[in-house]
């Protein structure tokens, strides 16, 4: 059996979800026979389908089979052959590019990371192989953070008041990218999700900028991220303070 990450993961559940599997072990078999009807029923071309769920589906798919692949060669017995090299980054390194350290036997390699790279795409380093030719590291974009990604896009979670899940109102996020704003219409079926567009993994080649897709979670009302900064500036500026 292929053990797959932890559902906990949301972009990991979405893509469960999307194949329509229940549980997190499936063999490679029973994965592609999942993704083989749901694309089916997503495809644009047939009653009911969509291009978007058509493009979700896939990736699921992609991140599914990266995720179990990476996990099976990390765990492979030290009798077989040497796992192939990965190179691991947090969601903020694939928006933003970074400097990793990776370890090749006795080696240790500092790799300069493009923004917007993909799980499942490789990097290439030029005659790091031991026979002196090119060697080639795939990419997986674990989650950390807050934040994982899925296909093109990141996913997080952020608390939003009952008040504003039931009335409706302005909603401010506090994402990688900073601040955001957001209006939520009342009456919408939880959980609330909201795609905020260009704000997943940047454009690279042929693949667009992707989304961030935030899940709300209900809490108690709270102060909104400007009236937290007023009553801030209050508890500072007091009266008496002025008058000193």
């Amino acid at each position: 059996m292929r053990a797959f990450p932890s559902v906990s993961d949301p972009a990991v559940r979405d893509a469960l979800a999307l194949l329509g599997l229940e549980s997190a072990e499936h063999d490679a078999a029973s994965l592609k026979t999942a993704f083989r009807n749901a694309v089916k029923t997503a495809r644009p071309d047939r009653a009911g389908g969509d291009a978007e769920r058509f493009r979700q589906v896939i990736a699921a798919y992609r991140l599914l089979q990266a995720q179990g692949s990476a996990r099976l060669a990390l765990a492979a017995p030290v009798v077989r052959a040497a796992p192939p090299p990965v190179a691991t980054l947090t969601p903020r390194q694939a928006v933003n590019g970074a400097r990793i350290d990776i370890r090749l036997g006795g080696r240790r390699l500092r790799l300069s990371v493009p923004a917007g790279m993909r799980t499942g795409q490789h990097l290439r380093l030029r005659g790091a192989a031991p026979d002196g030719g090119d060697l080639y590291l795939r990419v997986l974009i674990r989650p950390a953070e807050g934040l994982s990604v899925m296909g093109d896009d990141l996913f997080m979670t952020a608390p939003a008041s009952e008040r504003i899940l039931a009335d409706g109102g302005r909603l401010e996020i506090q994402t990688h990218a900073g601040l955001r704003s957001a209006w939520i219409t009342p009456g919408l079926q939880s959980p609330v999700r909201l795609s905020l567009r260009g704000l997943g993994l940047p454009a690279r080649g042929s693949r667009p900028a992707g989304r961030l897709i935030v899940t709300l979670e209900p809490c108690e009302d709270t102060p909104s991220a400007a009236e937290d900064l007023l009553m801030r500036f209050n508890r500072v500026w007091t009266p008496e303070r002025l008058a000193a």
